[in-house]
């Protein structure tokens, strides 16, 4: 049986020699390891005595404790009628600039920018630097949302748009509006629910949910959020939402061969390889912002810290990505995973094409949200690009964007050009800073958009759209050709 320790005891250890802290109601002794904390010792010395529940459920996940310190460091089970109103006070808090009790009300929200603004006024400094952040002089972060709007819609009038239906398919899995979450690193730093949050929010409106590596929790934590079918329908018999879940490959393989095994275990229906990020772009105004070294991913290992650079979690806590990853260890992914093998980060037609010769089941059209290389080409002029040079992509794979999508017309111009679906990475970050509750309304308010786009077009059916809806006139003078390409020639053809 548990022992009980009363507040009075508690409060006894509160030095670094004889330490001693609170999490979820379970006392630890954390003497010895306060001082090989990654995050530091100071983090936990704020907290000795105390409970650190709050402080460390906002970045930590709930069994990270439990299963990094032995169990001869768990003393016992707080004694609830023991608390005073001044233990249960936090220790004092540095004053910062942002507000997170401004936050305007999500009632009043009419479409995805407004979630950005929220976010801009009441996530942490280094949150909204993490998130907001993109690779050097922000060009290609810039260039994504605005390539959308140089392409013109043509409308079509008179006919019957009394009922639309956005549902398709996504990999075999059916969604209620082609829109996917795209993996993003570390959601916890936006909300308590992390992930979860997110996972629940997607499986009641019937969309697919992809998983970073880096997620806040381990995916077997996200599932079990998961576990009431939505109003949408159950997806599978034990009415869970689909879930993909996005790889990086580690530098130690067998780390990676493991967790593969894993997830597949568990569910998932399909791997992501993140392949546009041998190595983390620089990304300056996360490196400006000091990380919080307590800072780690359960499923990565990695762990945040400062060094002479800066303080950029992308840069820091990507080191143990395998940079020597290639084609040819598509076999090697094969051997380890059943399940279909999508590319996130395919650039150019020549890419695309050696991914449907390599048998890949799709492709994600993407520039990393802008964070990994400045210049690089916008996913949707990508979409361009592969109905010129190589239209039969599109019979062979499933082809997916993301990058930029802000509006119901961005995602209608992308289906027309062949996407399946759309991956959201920060907008559903930025929702998530209201919970659940603002994931819901950031994705209705794009249903809502894509739906009204679709009367005004005349398409009952997202089978109807084509390119011939669209006006790419302001951007065709942008797409390559990669035959007629002048410098063509003298690119080693060994290389292509």
């Amino acid at each position: 049986m548990a022992r009980v320790v009363s507040v009075q005891e508690i409060t006894k250890h509160n030095i670094p020699e004889d330490l001693w802290i609170v999490v979820d109601g379970t006392v630890y002794d954390l003497t010895e390891f306060a001082p090989e904390h990654p995050g530091g010792a100071s983090v936990i010395i704020r907290y000795a005595g105390r409970d650190a529940s709050t402080a460390y459920n906002e970045i930590h996940a709930p069994s990270l404790i439990q299963n990094s310190l032995h169990s001869s460091k768990i003393i016992g089970t707080l004694d609830p009628a023991t608390i005073t109103e001044e233990w249960a006070k936090p220790p004092p808090t540095v004053s910062t600039s942002f507000s997170p009790d401004s936050k305007p009300p999500l009632d009043t929200f009419i479409n995805t920018h407004d979630f950005v603004s929220a976010a801009r006024q009441t996530l942490t400094p280094k949150t909204w630097a993490f998130y907001s952040s993109a690779a050097t002089d922000l060009n290609t972060k810039a260039r994504n949302n605005s390539a959308y709007t140089d392409i013109g819609l043509r409308p079509r009038i008179l006919i019957d748009v009394k009922d639309v239906d956005t549902s398709t398919t996504m990999l075999g899995q059916r969604m209620s509006v082609p829109i996917f979450c795209a993996p993003a690193a570390m959601a916890k730093m936006v909300h308590p629910d992390g992930e979860k949050g997110i996972a629940r929010g997607c499986r009641k409106l019937g969309i697919p949910q992809c998983v970073s590596t880096n997620a806040s929790f381990p995916i077997a934590e996200i599932f079990e959020a998961v576990s009431e079918p939505g109003p949408y329908g159950n997806f599978e018999a034990n009415g869970k939402v689909p879930f993909f879940f996005q790889l990086y490959v580690d530098k130690q393989r067998e780390k990676s061969e493991k967790l593969l095994k894993d997830v597949e275990a568990l569910g998932v229906k399909a791997i992501f390889v993140t392949v546009d990020a041998p190595v983390p772009g620089k990304r300056e105004a996360d490196e400006r912002v000091k990380a919080d070294e307590s800072l780690s991913t359960p499923m990565s290992g990695a762990k945040a810290k400062n060094d002479a650079k800066g303080g950029a979690l992308g840069r820091i806590m990507g080191s143990y990505i395998d940079a020597s990853l290639s084609w040819a260890d598509i076999s090697w992914l094969r051997k380890c995973t059943s399940l279909p093998i999508v590319l996130k980060g395919v650039q150019t037609t020549m890419d695309a094409k050696k991914a449907a010769e390599y048998g890949i089941e799709g492709i994600v059209l993407s520039n990393h949200g802008g964070r990994s290389l400045d210049t690089a080409p916008a996913p949707i002029l990508l979409l361009l690009e592969l109905q010129k040079n190589c239209p039969e992509i599109f019979d062979k794979m499933e082809v997916f964007v993301d990058g930029g999508i802000m509006r119901g017309t961005d995602i209608f111009k992308a289906l027309c050009l062949g996407a399946k679906s759309v991956g959201i990475g920060r907008g559903f970050l930025f929702a998530l800073n209201y919970g659940q509750e603002g994931v819901e309304k950031f994705v209705e308010i794009l249903k809502d958009e894509l739906e009204t786009t679709m009367r005004m077009m005349g398409v009952t059916d997202l089978s109807q759209v084509h390119p011939g809806m669209l006006n790419t006139g302001a951007v065709d003078h942008l797409i390559p050709g990669w035959d007629e390409h002048p410098y063509a020639k003298w690119r080693p053809k060994s290389k292509i």
